[in-house]
């Protein structure tokens, strides 16, 4: 594939709800621009962008893959990316990398979750928004309908340009409005055929265009209210700097697997999605810190950033950059900025799926890829090191779902902990360390379909296979009462023989481990063994006699006590002081504290009483609401961590997707007595 400067790139993130179509549609175009020579299909595994063992075992699309084509001199690359919430990640990467978002929209299942949430990233990310119905031809498929609520739900800026024209349930015959023209479908290739009537549905359509075409400039918008006609050339005018300015969201139709309206799909993008020339610039911050613009511009110094990284055991690792600004040629030296570290580049690539082709550079507004550099991670910097710059990275989503994940086979922790890093290093929404209080290694993700995916990677990538479980909570134990007792370790042997003796008073302070003091008069017991009997209490407090847990809030003052001139050592002593503590503890009213934490749910308005009632149920406290974005409400509460294993779960199904929440350790407090005794069951019995 040739290059192509960057007034005649097109970078599209396709986006939307799962079983939408996008990997659908994006191989439409590949076949019919004759990127491909076969037309793939999702169910028969063979699609360009669902190559992923998981992606073509699971009929959906898990990661973020790449595919450009060249359409009318311009290259577009397409950007396909996961629906499922899951895998939600996807779509912060494809659109780092883009400056316009494609929205498809199933033509039977219309406005769905994932098409709001796709159009506010999109939104967000400052990108161009462009909307394509898909799959007209199947039975059940209403597009008018899903028109009015595009504009119910996105506004006036909804401009239909491509509309079909149904009889007898099919949809073979499309109208383009800026045209006035009908074209007839019968393989991909369109026809032009008479304009079908479509009553007055037309005119409303016309009207439709018109009202978007008011939101592009203040003239047109008066010129509207005062009833005039906008010319041919005011609406093309008009809708093309509404889809640059963000005014206007042009519809398309089509059906992806009869290739209707693909070409007309592929005109409207060379038309009217921006460039990245037309960008301009992007924000990022110099060598010092500060706010700069960085041009789009091919002789300008190189700067990229790395929106996605692959990591596979046998290829190696493989960066998918965008160039900002110069180009990226084989044997560049880059600064990565985050590191500080020079990577020299050996060779760089298209991608197209799972292929690599090389070339001879990557310019300004281009999409390539390269290999193994060794410290470089999803989000980073590469540039020119007379012009250091660093561009905004890639936001990730929150992994609000935790396990506990061990090997099947005893002694791969080593394996399975190189192995998640590696998963980790190529999807940053997975999360993993270690809880050296629980001895568990804990994962989280987006959801149960996320970790299953990490599952299932790790054994077919990395050759070990894992049991996910549910989370130890990682409770703490404390007193209530102060007490105060001997510890008294005495034992007789040949030679000297071990004295130690100790009286210390235990009660109860605000502090996060132990709090030793002393007190001793008359050296009943000498300084130089102080150290010990402290060393013995911090030892003693990692197993707390309730449950084992470790015990907190513990102030242990040693008094007094006694000690043999030859028997007493530092073992003797710190002895006696595990004894005092064994001894004094269980009637100190020890009790269990659970760990507390504050929760943020973000729900819609209508959810909320459905949060509130869940978080009493979970013996949580509702402390308040407050107005969140888009018509979200949120709710702040303090719930106990062990009742929140599933609540992703909840709040994904009683929202249907919209929801999200936070969750942050805030202290700990006494567990109620029946989560307490229920609690120190399952300790004796382990």
């Amino acid at each position: 594939m040739k290059n192509y400067t960057a007034e005649n790139i097109r970078n599209i993130a396709m986006v939307g709800h799962a079983g939408a179509g996008k990997t659908s549609v994006a191989e439409s175009m590949l076949y019919l621009t004759k990127a491909t020579d076969r037309f793939g299909k999702v169910n028969d595994g063979n699609t360009v962008c669902d190559f992923d063992p998981e992606e073509i075992k699971r009929k959906a699309s898990i990661f973020t893959a790449v595919a450009p084509i060249e359409y009318k001199d311009t290259k577009i690359n397409l950007i396909d990316t996961p629906g499922l919430f899951d895998f939600e990640g996807g779509i912060y990467e494809g659109m780092r990398a883009a400056e316009t978002a494609l929205i498809i929209v199933s033509g039977k299942d219309g406005v769905c979750v994932g098409t709001e949430k796709a159009y506010k990233i999109a939104d967000k990310e400052g990108l161009t928004k462009m909307f394509f119905v898909n799959a007209l031809c199947d039975e059940g498929s209403r597009f008018y309908d899903v028109f009015d609520a595009l504009k119910d739900t996105f506004g006036a800026g909804v401009c239909p340009l491509v509309v079909p024209y149904v009889a007898d349930g099919k949809a073979e015959i499309y109208i383009n409005l800026l045209e006035n023209k009908a074209y007839e479908f019968t393989t991909g290739e369109a026809r032009e055929t008479a304009m079908p009537d479509l009553g007055g549905r037309l005119a409303d359509l016309k009207a439709a265009m018109n009202e978007a075409v008011a939101e592009a400039s203040e003239e047109l918008m008066n010129k509207f209210f005062d009833g005039e006609e906008f010319t041919q050339e005011e609406i093309i005018s008009g809708i093309k700097t509404g889809v640059k300015d963000g005014s206007i969201h042009p519809v398309f139709c089509g059906d992806a697997l009869n290739i209707y309206g693909i070409g007309q799909l592929l005109k409207g993008i060379v038309w009217l999605a921006p460039s990245p020339a037309e960008k301009a610039s992007e924000s990022a911050k110099d060598d010092a810190g500060n706010d700069i613009e960085v041009e789009i511009k091919e002789d300008g110094p190189t700067a990229a950033i790395v929106f996605k990284t692959v990591a596979d055991p046998f290829v190696g690792k493989l960066s998918y950059f965008k160039v900002i600004s110069g180009k990226i040629t084989p044997d560049s030296q880059l600064i990565n900025t985050r590191t500080g570290a020079t990577e020299r580049v050996a060779k760089v690539m298209i991608i197209k799926g799972k292929k690599q082709e090389e070339a001879k550079y990557i310019g300004a507004g281009d999409i390539g890829c390269v290999a193994k550099l060794q410290g470089t991670v999803t989000g980073d910097t590469l540039c020119n090191a007379s012009k250091k710059v660093v561009l905004k990275g890639v936001t990730y989503p929150a992994s609000p779902f935790t396990m506990a994940i061990s090997p099947a086979n005893k002694g791969e922790e080593d394996k399975v902990a190189q192995g998640l890093a590696r998963i980790a290093e190529e999807d940053p929404t997975i999360s993993f360390y270690t809880n050296t209080e629980t001895k568990q290694m804990v994962i989280s993700g987006l959801g149960e379909q996320h970790l299953d995916v990490v599952v299932s990677k790790l054994k077919t990538k990395f050759g070990t296979s894992v049991l996910l479980s549910k989370p130890k909570v990682a409770y703490r134990e404390t007193i209530r009462k102060k007490v105060q007792v001997q510890g008294r370790h005495k034992k007789q042997s040949g030679g000297h023989g071990q004295f130690g003796d100790v009286w210390i008073e235990f009660e109860p302070c605000n502090c996060d481990g132990l709090e030793f003091a002393e007190r001793v008069v008359g050296g009943s017991v000498p300084k130089g063994f102080f150290p010990a009997v402290e060393k013995g209490l911090l030892e003693s407090i990692q197993k707390g006699p309730l449950a084992g847990y470790p015990v907190v809030g513990l102030r242990a003052t040693l008094y007094d006590g006694s000690y043999h001139p030859v028997d007493s050592s530092e073992m003797s002593f710190k002895m006696a002081a595990s004894i005092a503590y064994k001894n004094g503890m269980p009637m100190a009213n020890p009790t269990l504290l659970e760990p507390i934490g504050t929760l943020r749910a973000t729900v819609p308005d209508s959810n909320m009483g459905d949060v509130m009632g869940e978080v009493n149920k979970r013996r949580g406290r509702v402390l308040g609401m407050n107005p969140g974005e888009d018509d979200m409400q949120i709710v702040e509460a303090e719930v106990p961590m062990a009742e929140m294993y599933d609540f992703n779960t909840f709040i994904r199904q009683i929202t249907q997707g919209r929801g999200s929440f936070t969750f942050e350790f805030e202290r700990y407090e006494d567990a109620p007595a029946n989560v307490a005794q229920k609690v120190i069951e399952e300790s004796k019995a382990e």
